[in-house]
This record gives C-alpha cells, structure tokens and sequence, in this order.
C-alpha cells in the first residue's frame, strides 16, 4: 500500500482522466477496421511477440483496438457496460489507481506473451476481453449491493452476478486447458493463461488496497452522503475544500475529502490530490 501511495504521489499527476472513454474510441477504431478491412489487425495490430521483438512495438498498445466478439448489438452493450464500470471506479479509487489496474493487466498479457513465445515459440495472441470482465469483479467488491436487471427484467444484486461471472473465468479455464491437452497445441492456452492472469491482477491489486479500500468504500460514502443531507449548508458556505484544485462537496457527491497528516497546519485534499500533492512544510 504504502508502494502505491508512493507511486501515486510520484505520478498521479500523469493519470489519464475519464480512461475509459478513451479504450472505448480505441474499441469503436477496431469494430471500424474490423469491418473495413479485418486483415489489418492481424497483420499489423495484434498482439504478436515475435514482431514486437523485431522492432513492432506499437503492436503493445494498438492490440487494445480489439473489441468484444459477438453481434453488433452485443457489443454496443458491451462497450456501454464497460464505460459504466470503468467510470465508476475511477470515480471511486481515483484516476491513478484505475489507470494503475488496468495498465498493470495489460502489460502482465504483454509480458506473458513474450516470455511464452520464448519459451514454447508459439505466438500467444492475447486481447483484453477478460480484462475487461474483470472489472466487474472488482465493481462487485466495492458496490456489492447494487442491482442490475437480468435479462432486463430480473433484479440481481451484482455481487452474484460477480460470482456468476466467476463461473465463467473457472469454465473457460478448465476447457482451454482441457482442449490443449486433447489438440496437443499450446495456443488453445490463449482463452486460460489470459482469463488467470485477469483474475491475478484483481487479487493482487485488492489485496494491495484492502486497507484503502475502507476509507474510499462505497459504505463510507453513503454515510458522508447522509451526514451531508442531514447538515445544514449555509448559502455559499462550504464545510471542505481542496487545497490543490479548489474542488468543494458542491462539486459532486462522489467527491472524497481528508486532511494530510504530513502537511504542517490544516490542509485539506480531494481523493485525486490526497496522495499526489508535496507536502507543506512551514
């Protein structure tokens, strides 16, 4: 934890705002290239080690063009899904932290993908569709409670249909390597190494911000909400402020603030500069 907040106050300030309105312009780029001329990410965008070993680096970023498989339909609401749970953590843990989870899944499905091609010489083609699904994983843990309609009609809280999403990652892990072992073909691993490297970054990102996760929980600001609600604000008159944008509680519920212990007096940070701001020092 400390790691991270270390981090955060090194970088924070490079974090990309509002990131998954950026992944979805690159998903809507692939669903285009897709239908023009599907060869092209094959040949020049997709994930592929060995050409990224010998000088096509881009390939590193632009194999996140890949969208969701499926109608057209399914995937508008799939990318609609995507945004809403992306917006919302980042709204919860912070820019920097959502950017640092999806980042480090990426680069753990760059990485895993060279040092498999060294190792076996097959190219491990991964894309980002169980990074993406793991996100709800980690929507589910912070709002549990929260319903969504099954099937548009049928209220599910979402920590079951987490536990459902589990399902899933377990059945297309036990069959991808069922599949390899029947075919004799390493590649037929891309479905199961991709979806337990997702749920690796989950684990090792919650268990590194179990203790933050408490001060930013969903719980702790329905209780701020609620005291706000039942305190009387005075016209023009704000109860906290951040010390670096100015940023008040008028700004938005979802806006987190606390006082720095480092700093000398009494200086008072929104959740995006509680780790990123230098500390005062009279």
């Amino acid at each position: 934890m400390n790691f991270i907040n270390k981090l955060e106050r090194k970088f924070g300030k490079y974090a990309v705002h509002n990131l998954m309105y950026y992944i979805i312009i690159l998903y809507g780029i692939g669903v285009a290239v897709n239908l023009l001329a599907p060869e092209v990410y094959v040949k020049y965008l997709s994930l592929n080690a060995e050409a990224i070993l010998h000088g096509q680096v881009w390939r590193i970023v632009t194999f996140l063009v890949q969208p969701p498989e499926g109608s057209y339909i399914f995937v508008i609401f799939a990318l609609y899904l995507y945004y809403m749970i992306g917006t919302q953590l980042e709204r919860q843990w912070g820019a920097f932290r959502f950017n640092l989870y999806f980042f480090t899944g990426v680069l753990m499905h760059v990485v895993t993908s060279i040092i498999l091609f060294l190792a076996t010489g097959y190219n491990f083609s991964f894309d980002t569709a169980y990074l993406n699904l793991s996100l709800f994983f980690a929507f589910a843990a912070v709002y549990p409670d929260i319903q969504f309609l099954l099937f548009f009609v049928i209220p599910v809280k979402v920590k079951y249909l987490a536990w459902l999403n589990g399902a899933f990652f377990v059945f297309e892990i036990l069959t991808g390597i069922y599949a390899s072992v029947q075919n004799q073909n390493p590649l037929y691993l891309i479905t199961p190494v991709s979806a337990i490297l997702s749920i690796l970054n989950f684990l090792i990102f919650f268990y590194a911000t179990r203790k933050q996760a408490k001060v930013f929980s969903a719980a702790n600001r329905r209780r701020q909400h609620a005291y706000r609600q039942q305190t009387v604000k005075h016209a023009g008159v704000t109860k906290h402020k951040c010390a670096i944008c100015g940023r008040t509680e008028n700004d938005g519920d979802h806006l987190e603030f606390r006082f720095c212990s480092k700093c000398d007096g009494n200086y008072e940070y929104c959740q995006d500069h509680l780790f990123t701001h230098t500390h005062i020092k009279k």
